[in-house]
């Protein structure tokens, strides 16, 4: 049995009997993080492009519902535009290890097949799980040389929502197996939009998520896809990766369940830059420094994060500005905090923000990059105006697993990214909160929103 095989057969065995009660709490907090992304980018460019694609080339009335306007379409178009949304603010989640973000691809496509099909609150976290697990595999199974080209939540992205779909059309594992060979001849993404601070990131989630669906979909009628389509001479590893590892794609299957690795993100910026913000916000505690006594920050950082981030130096938008460290540190020097709010108000337009910019530098720190992509270390070296040299360290990130977000936190941050976007009030928020953490209870996911 090939690893692909041994993945397909897990995910067709998979019942919501094997889930233990942290996995189904872990769950539905992942979704309520979700959900907060989505709404948060309520009326943001470019998100109202593909709410008027969706209007234009899908129907006028459907099952499923798009987050951020309340429309009924079909389930294909409400996997598009949530896919869209939910990855634009960067506040949506990401497993380590994988350098996926599962949420944004996973429950798009789940919520609208669940809504279609007219499945209930627990086949979408059993499906939603699914989506996950063989996500974060596929990713860790592509490598780090995957990364430095392609985005993979574009590419695995596909192939996870795919799985979640397939999952709440029950499929057995031949399904599956053809499944992943169409889901997989689809899945694409390149980080070069970076450069030019393009939209494409939204299209790369929105594509995922609605790819995925149509893959299942297609499967489910009869159509097949390449049976090797991981592990073959011309499959996914041969064309995106020179360090694929087969063996990621079944280890543990069962017993360790990846989903519970995932961080919550804290900062509204790329993740490679939080362990360096909070680095430094520690050290600037510690110390009793404020951004006027800095004279430079040297933050050490693994490869990945220069792979990405180095290809912004002055951002022009402030989705841009997400991906600079120096932007993004000096919000957290400056004002405190890097929040959807900062980096609206102050990111592009604070001189104090542009000045400490220019004084923060990225170095490939060897232990960094050896830890990395399983632990994101926070290493920093400050020079202080009157000459001293200060070092600061963190291992855990905030959201990280062993420093993650507590369930109050998660509604606070909810409250704050609906505020933020004027999607919803305080009440409903908390109303929508108090849906999710019962969700497991809901007898059909159909009207949910």
């Amino acid at each position: 049995m090939s690893h692909t095989q041994a993945l397909c057969r897990f995910l067709a065995e998979l019942n919501d009997t094997q889930l233990p009660e942290e996995v189904l709490a872990r769950t539905e907090d992942l979704y309520l993080d979700w959900l907060a992304s989505a709404l948060a980018s309520q009326s943001a460019h470019p998100i109202p492009l593909f709410e008027r694609y969706a209007q234009k080339m899908g129907p006028s009335s459907g099952p499923a519902q798009v987050i951020v306007n309340g429309a009924s379409t079909s389930a294909y178009f409400a996997a598009l535009v949530n896919g869209a949304s939910s990855h634009l603010v960067e506040q949506d989640d990401l497993h380590n290890s994988s350098v996926l973000h599962p949420a944004t691809v996973v429950f798009p496509a789940a919520l609208a097949a669940a809504q279609d099909l007219g499945r209930s609150g627990r086949d979408l976290l059993l499906a939603s799980v699914a989506g996950y697990e063989a996500g974060i595999r596929i990713g860790e199974f592509m490598g780090r040389s995957h990364y430095r080209i392609f985005h993979t939540t574009a590419t695995v992205g596909t192939l996870a929502a795919a799985v979640a779909v397939g999952k709440l059309l029950d499929f057995n594992e031949e399904q599956f197996i053809n499944l992943l060979g169409s889901a997989g001849t689809q899945a694409a993404g390149l980080w070069e939009f970076l450069r030019d601070a393009a939209d494409s990131k939204q299209l790369h989630t929105a594509k995922a998520a609605a790819d995925g669906l149509l893959a299942a979909y297609l499967t489910a009628d009869g159509l097949t896809g390449a049976r090797n389509i991981l592990e073959g001479d011309q499959g996914l590893a041969a064309g995106m990766s020179s360090d694929a590892e087969p063996s990621r794609l079944s280890a543990d299957l069962g017993s360790r369940w990846a989903l519970l690795e995932t961080s919550f993100k804290f900062h509204a910026s790329c993740r490679h830059t939080h362990p360096a913000a909070d680095a430094l916000l520690d050290l600037m505690q510690r110390e009793g420094l404020a951004a006027a006594d800095i004279a430079q920050v040297e933050t050490r950082v693994h490869q990945g994060a220069i792979d990405v981030l180095g290809r912004v130096t002055v951002p022009t938008s402030v989705h841009q500005a997400k991906f600079s460290m120096g932007t993004v540190l000096g919000l957290i020097a400056v004002h405190g905090k890097a929040g959807l709010t900062e980096f609206h108000e102050q990111a592009l337009t604070d001189p104090a923000v542009s000045r400490f910019r220019d004084k923060v530098s990225m170095t490939l720190d060897p232990d960094v990059d050896r830890a990395y992509p399983q632990r994101w270390l926070g290493r920093v070296t400050v020079t202080t105006l009157d000459g001293r040299t200060l070092h600061g360290a963190i291992d855990e990130p905030k959201g990280d697993p062993g420093n993650t977000l507590s369930r109050e936190e998660l509604a606070d941050k909810f409250q704050r990214l609906t505020r933020f976007s004027g999607a919803r009030t305080s009440a409903q928020a908390e109303g929508l909160i108090e849906k999710v953490w019962d969700l497991r209870n809901a007898a059909s996911m159909a009207g949910w929103l």
